[in-house]
């Protein structure tokens, strides 16, 4: 009970912290429109069936650059963009925090794709969290494929580099904000 209580007032207080969801410049969105563009790149370079997943899927979120880190209790932040139907729709951030037994810090990019659209609705609210059952597939080749997207929700990482050793339980919260 006091681990998740103290989780809770990390995720909270980091999430207070942490950087707007939307980019404040025109050339902030550009740079962060780029980012997401060679992401998804990558990502489909890495899985070749993954797009697949995506024609059936209502949407997906792209977080190019997750930074982390940890000492005990551990955080991390990305900057993204929404989209649903294959057409950006607005800006979305995640914040990590996580306690236990961690040391190191790491960057990735996060794929999280939408199956229902209840699901990318609930996304869009003010705030989503996910459960603690859901976990990150880090892409490889047919991941994609055989994937079980029957809770409605994929998420999948790709390393960018670090070093990071973790034994914890910690949970994603995500904020968006529609483009217009």
């Amino acid at each position: 009970m006091r681990i998740c209580l103290a989780l809770s007032c990390f995720v909270t207080a980091l999430s207070l912290v942490a950087c707007e969801t939307a980019p404040k410049t025109s050339a902030e969105r550009e740079v962060l429109a780029a980012e997401v563009a060679t992401t998804m790149t990558r990502f489909r370079l890495a899985d070749p069936t993954l797009q697949e997943l995506l024609d059936k899927a209502v949407g997906w979120a792209v977080f190019p650059d997750v930074g982390k880190a940890g000492l005990g209790v551990g955080g991390a932040y990305g900057r993204g963009e929404l989209y649903e139907g294959g057409r950006m729709v607005g800006f979305c951030d995640v914040t990590q925090g996580t306690v236990g037994l961690q040391l190191g810090a790491q960057t990735f990019s996060e794929l999280v794709v939408f199956m229902r659209q209840s699901d990318l609705d609930a996304f869009r609210g003010e705030v989503y969290e996910f459960a603690a059952n859901v976990s990150a597939i880090a892409i490889k080749e047919g991941a994609a494929r055989s994937v079980d997207y029957s809770k409605g929700v994929v998420v999948f990482t790709i390393a960018k580099g670090g070093l990071m050793a973790e034994a914890s339980v910690g949970g994603q919260r995500f904020s968006f904000r529609p483009l217009h």
